[in-house]
């Protein structure tokens, strides 16, 4: 949707991960003018491996999945720049009046705003294996991984004690590491507990050994005993990266994420959240699909046509002139895809054809 130089792009994504790229893939290549801006790093880029993830194989790596991601958002003609976004506000009460990205060295113009920047998982104290060889903090990814080995919970909370028990589902050798903290779980999950085989072992960790590869074996307490594991999953919380969502006054839930609807909406008007900063399950193919969601309900708000009957009797009839709606910076990078249908062109004149039915 070409933005006659009012605003600088229809839409900017805050946050690189699967769900921002997907998001603006989809806002893309469904005719919008797609701004993506991304400070580097996040959990996904931290994967050694990917898992779950249909036709993406195990021996991708969080970097290399997400550097495909990146170049496939730039060939259909978004736009991708690192940088840290200092400041994000509406330009107006009206959500047609858009908003304003300030990374402090640019500030760009948008009439709408995804924030895709996720959280950060609460560390334990070391001494710690390497994440992704004995550290690990998707049990959803991971489990798989610890089928019949020893395996490790960090944490003093419900949650901590609920992954313990999920464990069981995968192996009989699962502990509770509570690294001399007093458990904080309900008295409910102290029963449920004692009747699992669980071991809650309350001493700190003094030390570890781990193979010639670098995978965790085995962790020293301070009694002196050495306990045997392959890994496991520190359960202390996450710290979501919320500051443009407060500077917005977004509405959050009371465990922190922000609050939104099914297409990632939030309570401002014209501003959509998705991924790990939103409520639900952290994984890639969730946070692809609420992308993709997103990025569909952000096409279908701001799409020229169909022009409804009350902008016909405002505007009048649509005219051949004002058709078709993309960009002539899209249009350009459309006819000479790959992808296109009558092959790559060079000419950014558009093709001729009729119109494929939406299926919306």
């Amino acid at each position: 949707m070409h933005t006659d130089d009012e605003f600088d792009y229809d839409v900017t994504v805050v946050g690189g991960g699967p769900a921002g790229l997907t998001s603006a893939l989809y806002t893309t290549r469904l005719g919008l003018d797609t701004l993506v801006v991304n400070r580097g790093g996040g959990r996904a880029a931290m994967m050694r491996d990917t898992h779950n993830v249909i036709g993406v194989t195990e021996h991708t790596s969080g970097n290399e999945f997400l550097q495909t991601a990146q170049e496939q958002v730039q060939s259909y003609g978004g736009e991708y720049v690192r940088g840290f976004v200092e400041d994000v506000e509406a330009l107006g009460d009206d959500p047609a009046d858009g908003f304003r990205v300030d990374t402090g060295d640019e500030q760009y113009t948008t009439r709408r705003l995804v924030l895709a920047t996720g959280f950060s998982d609460e560390r334990p104290d070391p001494p710690l294996p390497r994440t992704g060889m004995g550290l690990h903090y998707c049990l959803h990814c991971d489990a798989y991984m610890f089928v019949d080995e020893s395996v490790y919970v960090m944490g003093t909370g419900d949650s901590a004690a609920y992954v313990a028990m999920i464990m069981l589902n995968f192996t009989d050798e699962v502990d509770i590491l509570t690294r001399g903290e007093e458990p904080t779980w309900s008295d409910d999950t102290a029963e449920m507990v004692e009747n699992h085989p669980v071991d809650v072992i309350h001493e700190d960790i003094t030390g570890m050994s781990k193979d010639d590869d670098g995978w965790l074996e085995s962790f020293e307490f301070e009694d002196g005993t050495v306990r045997e594991y392959k890994g496991g999953f520190p359960m202390y919380g996450s710290n979501y990266q919320a500051d443009l969502a407060d500077a917005l006054g977004l509405e959050r839930e009371d465990s922190g994420e922000v609050a939104v609807d099914d297409h990632g909406r939030t309570s401002l008007e014209g501003v959509y959240a998705v991924g790990d900063l939103t409520p639900g399950h952290n994984q890639i193919p969730v946070a692809m699909g609420e992308g993709a969601k997103c990025g569909i309900a952000i096409h279908m708000d701001l799409r020229a046509f169909p022009r409804s009957t009350e902008d016909i009797a405002d505007l009048g009839p649509v005219d051949e002139s004002e058709v078709p709606a993309i960009s002539p910076e899209l249009m350009a990078t459309a006819v000479a895809h790959e992808g296109h249908a009558a092959g790559p062109r060079s000419d950014a004149e558009g093709a001729d054809g009729d119109e494929a039915t939406a299926d919306d």
